[in-house]
């Protein structure tokens, strides 16, 4: 499966008809965040939509014990927050931005008077709410089904999707977190697929050495996922 080229600009964002951008144009704010950042928490109003040009962002489940694990990743492909050009909406999730990030970002209540005025805006809407969707729900059974390997190079491989590098910055911690295991399950598996020559493991860093091997052991909710983004988004 070959790589998807890492989009200059947002996919969603280059697919609005020219007429259809300069209702959001004059309010869009470019934006570069730094790993870490926490946007959103359960419940927050969501105020702002961001549309990433490169670079992901995490949809972190929490549990009341404090525990998480992610649900579904954001990138150039689409959007946070657009369901909230709709109406007003809150935070389902804890939104983090999981690698640096340049983004685009807009009000929530700018973007809806676009929406508003907006049919090809309205169909982007529909198609990606669809499509996050079904990128949710099929991490739901990819973590209760697969294993910690498997979903670590479906993690890397969306990751790598998303980002112009082959290197990811990120820390022990927050890898446990996106799996929704121990630090030191995350420390073993990365040994693991580093002697197999797929990665190049160093703290806090992953390189990305055989993208071919870790698509070979990833499970197949990678190739499920990207099939639907496919099938409901631009390209």
């Amino acid at each position: 499966m070959q790589r998807p080229v890492p989009a200059l600009q947002n996919s969603l964002l280059e697919a609005l008809p020219p007429s259809d951008y300069a209702l959001i144009a004059p309010h869009l704010t470019q934006v570069e965040l730094e790993r870490g950042r926490l946007l959103y928490d359960p419940g927050d109003v969501v105020d702002v939509v961001y549309f990433p040009h490169d670079g992901v962002i995490s949809l972190m489940t929490l549990m009341e014990n404090g525990a998480a694990i992610e649900s579904a990743t954001i990138g150039p492909e689409g959007a946070l927050g657009l369901m909230a050009a709709v109406a007003p909406r809150q935070s389902l999730s804890r939104v983090i931005v999981q690698t640096p990030l340049r983004a685009a970002r807009i009000s929530a209540e700018r973007l809806h008077e676009a929406w508003e005025r907006s049919a090809k805006l309205r169909d982007l809407v529909d198609r990606h709410t669809e499509a996050l969707f079904g990128h949710a729900i099929q991490s739901v059974a990819c973590n209760a089904l697969h294993s910690v390997e498997a979903r670590f190079c479906r993690w890397l491989l969306t990751c790598h999707d998303r980002i112009s590098a082959d290197t990811v910055a990120l820390t022990q911690e927050f890898l446990a977190d996106m799996l929704g295991v121990q630090r030191t399950t995350v420390t073993a598996v990365a040994r693991q697929l580093q002697e197999k020559g797929l990665i190049r493991y160093r703290r806090g860093v992953v390189d990305i050495m055989d993208r071919a091997g870790l698509e070979a052991q990833a499970c197949e909710c990678y190739g499920v996922i990207r099939k639907t983004y496919n099938r409901l988004l631009p390209r």
